[in-house]
């Protein structure tokens, strides 16, 4: 049993935030472990395929992030500042880590590993270099594994933040604690997770606590202790195992009549995203028809593109899944 002092000052900061980042390593991870993961099984069938044809299954990720490693590089995963920040925020903390911390983080990786690839040599060696190449790739398994899928992430995560911040209103901070996962609890004085046993000076693990809940963990607890930034604990969220679940198709006469058949039939469809030759296959429509209509969503807010190799994916936004709901 480890534990992390956690007196009344620092239960005071206990802060959420939603990380991009977060949501990126630990999809990666499943995505690489190649294991048929029940709860997202609908999405890996959709991403793996693209990942593979895009190379993305064996760049610098597949060497820093590696599936079954007990030990994730620290600066990969770097304290957000505030409660929803942007992955473009995300990247640029990333981009300002210090090589020293870099180096420190590979250091441990390759103990762990037994060894080190080319890439991680390579980013020991000249971090300033090296980096902007991870930063880039980073930037692209997003488009093409989570960013198409965003709004239904974000949407899980924030219920959950919601959940456990009512929690606390109601039972206080020390409940909320009790409550988050079955290997922490909180005595008072400080926290306990049932993991490898050692007490952590509160000077080495930086003030306050951040919580972060995440889509694509498994039943364990990932934490990031990487001083001065505040610790992390990060968890699957509430009702992840019903993320993927198809929506309810609602009634659409009502909403044809504003948007136009073919519109509303490709908003429908769009539960899972999809290139325009696939939603031409799945409606019937002309190919034309339906690059044609997908402009107009998009420029009315309504659908998001994102680029995976050589195809385009379309993603329903918030705005339209408000539509759609309403609709119902």
């Amino acid at each position: 049993m480890a534990e992390l002092p956690l007196p009344a000052r620092d239960v005071a900061r206990v802060r959420f935030a939603v990380s991009p980042m977060w949501q990126l390593t630990t999809g990666y991870r499943l995505l690489a472990s190649g294991t048929a993961d029940p709860v997202h099984r609908r999405w890996l069938a959709q991403v793996r395929p693209r990942a593979a044809a895009a190379g993305l299954d064996r760049g610098w990720f597949a060497e820093l992030l590696p599936p079954g490693a007990a030990y994730v590089p620290d600066f990969l995963n770097p304290a957000p500042a505030g409660p929803a920040p942007a992955l473009e925020e995300e990247l640029a903390a990333i981009a300002a880590t210090p090589a020293e911390r870099i180096r420190a983080d590979l250091d441990h990786l390759r103990h762990h590993q037994g060894g080190a690839g080319p890439r991680a040599r390579a980013l020991h060696a000249d971090p300033a270099a090296r980096l902007p190449q991870l930063l880039r790739e980073a930037a692209a398994h997003w488009e093409l594994e989570i960013a198409p899928y965003w709004p239904r992430i974000r949407a899980l995560l924030e219920a959950d933040v919601f959940h456990r911040a009512r929690q606390a209103a109601r039972h206080g901070t020390g409940h909320l604690l009790n409550a988050l996962h079955p290997q922490v609890s909180w005595d008072g004085t400080g926290l306990h997770l049932d993991r490898r046993a050692r007490t952590l000076a509160r000077h080495a693990a930086g003030g306050g606590l951040l919580l972060v809940p995440t889509a694509f963990k498994g039943p364990g607890l990932s934490t990031r202790i990487a001083p001065p930034d505040p610790p992390q604990l990060a968890y699957r969220a509430r009702g992840a195992g019903r993320l993927w679940e198809p929506r309810t198709t609602p009634a659409t006469d009502a909403l044809a009549a504003v948007l136009g058949r073919a519109r509303t039939l490709l908003l429908v469809e769009l539960d899972t995203p999809a290139g325009p030759t696939e939603l031409a296959r799945r409606t019937g429509l002309s190919a034309a028809h339906v690059s044609e209509n997908l402009g107009a969503l998009r420029a009315a807010g309504f659908v998001t593109s994102h680029r995976a190799g050589r195809t385009v994916l379309y993603a329903r936004t918030e705005v339209a899944e408000t539509v759609l709901r309403t609709a119902r």
